[in-house]
């Protein structure tokens, strides 16, 4: 095993970068697709939606698919599922097969997620936060380069389709690394093993709901921001250009963030100090766009606190389960009714901006959100918060 973590790692990385290119690479595109396709504002929050909604429904099948064919197995499959879902977008003409691309991608993100969580809980136990922040940083990574690059690519390709679609090849390479680092290596190892231990979902826990709760809330701000943050900074005044810099801000801030908190983590293990830290910087970034204060600088800050809550909230199931299917199950709890939760976020603000026709209204609704979720973080974590932290320490024992 240790001859080939770093083999692993790199195939952790190369999975996880596939988890957000098929939704963020849509957003820079938004306005040309809409025009091109004559899309609303409802329809288009769909492009978002959709794969979020996904992540939704289709993890729970994540977790019952890994039991038969392994956790190894299901990854290596979802990502082919991208590639594919996100590939058939070059001879997109319409809006309806633009939005099944969606769910074809959405099926293949939502299969990996958790199943994630239970691959680093089984193989890296003495570990987890650092290959937490691997996971977390390809993530954002990934939102970040397919954010940045989207109107580029457009620009080379001379149309959106072929913007969209070149994301696949990066999940066809990661799919292939995954066969040859990780499927060879460990399918029949872990199969037997897999078939003898079987983890239910924990629809009855209390605790599983109150992580579920924070991971849901903490998704409805992501999402939104991630589907509206440009138009609300259009919205107040700004241009096209700098609305998309503030987005690209706010995903690439992330990256460090990510790869900062396992060792502030090591110096105070405390789950509910961070997680409160870091929704106090959203609340800080939203109330700077609500009173039109240096869009970018909020963005940032905004980008901060969901870096950090993102790895937080990946954490949680981790630390309340004793072993690696167990983990997945708490995983795809949290992630099946908080992503359901999540999706609805650009839908509402969308709705609301309606309604209100002002993004300032929409913000404040976040900044509502946000204190929420806060009360339940504080809740979350209040049971057996000195025997994670003990956890925690070990954690970062190197063997």
């Amino acid at each position: 095993m240790k001859r080939n973590a770093l083999l692993i790692a790199i195939a952790l990385f190369m999975a996880s970068l596939n988890l957000r290119p098929a939704i963020n690479s849509v957003a820079p595109l938004l306005g040309n697709i809409s025009a091109e396709l004559g899309m609303s504002a409802g329809v288009s929050s769909l492009l978002t939606s959709i794969p979020v909604l996904c992540m939704g429904v289709f993890t729970p099948v994540a977790v019952r698919a890994s039991d038969k064919w392994t956790i190894e197995r299901m990854i290596g499959l979802s990502l082919v599922v991208i590639g594919i879902g996100t590939g058939l977008r070059l001879v997109t003409h319409s809006v309806t097969f633009l939005l099944i691309t969606a769910l074809i991608a959405g099926v293949g993100i939502a299969m990996i997620g958790p199943l994630l969580s239970g691959f680093i809980k089984q193989h890296f136990p003495k570990h987890i936060p650092i290959m937490i922040a691997v996971y977390t940083v390809a993530l954002t990574l990934g939102a970040a380069i397919s954010t940045s690059l989207s109107i580029p690519l457009q620009k080379s390709f001379h149309s959106w389709q072929g913007s969209l679609a070149f994301w696949a090849i990066l999940a066809f390479i990661a799919a292939l690394i995954w066969w040859l680092c990780i499927n060879l290596q460990f399918t029949k190892a872990t199969h037997a093993e897999s078939a003898s231990m079987k983890a239910k979902l924990p629809w009855s826990n209390g605790k599983a709901w109150l992580i579920t709760l924070s991971f849901g809330l903490m998704a409805i701000l992501f999402y939104s921001f991630t589907a509206w943050l440009p138009q609300i900074i259009q919205g107040m005044g700004y241009s096209k250009s700098y609305a998309s810099t503030s987005l690209t801000i706010f995903v690439a801030i992330q990256i460090p963030v990510s790869l900062v908190l396992p060792t502030v983590l090591h110096k105070f293990p405390s789950r509910r100090l961070w997680l409160v830290v870091e929704s106090l910087f959203e609340l800080l970034g939203m109330t700077m766009l609500v009173f039109n204060v240096d869009p970018l600088l909020a963005s940032a800050f905004i980008g901060i606190g969901a870096g950090g809550l993102f790895s937080l909230n990946l954490l949680l199931p981790i630390d309340a389960t004793n072993h690696h299917h167990e983990a997945a199950a708490w995983s795809a709890k949290a992630q099946s009714v908080g992503y359901v939760i999540g999706a609805f976020g650009p839908i509402i603000l969308g709705w609301i901006h309606g309604v209100s026709n002002s993004f300032r209204t929409t913000v404040c609704t976040l900044i509502v959100i946000n204190l929420v979720m806060i009360i339940i973080q504080i809740a979350t974590t209040a049971q057996d918060r000195k025997s994670m932290d003990l956890q925690n320490r070990s954690d970062f024992t190197m063997e």
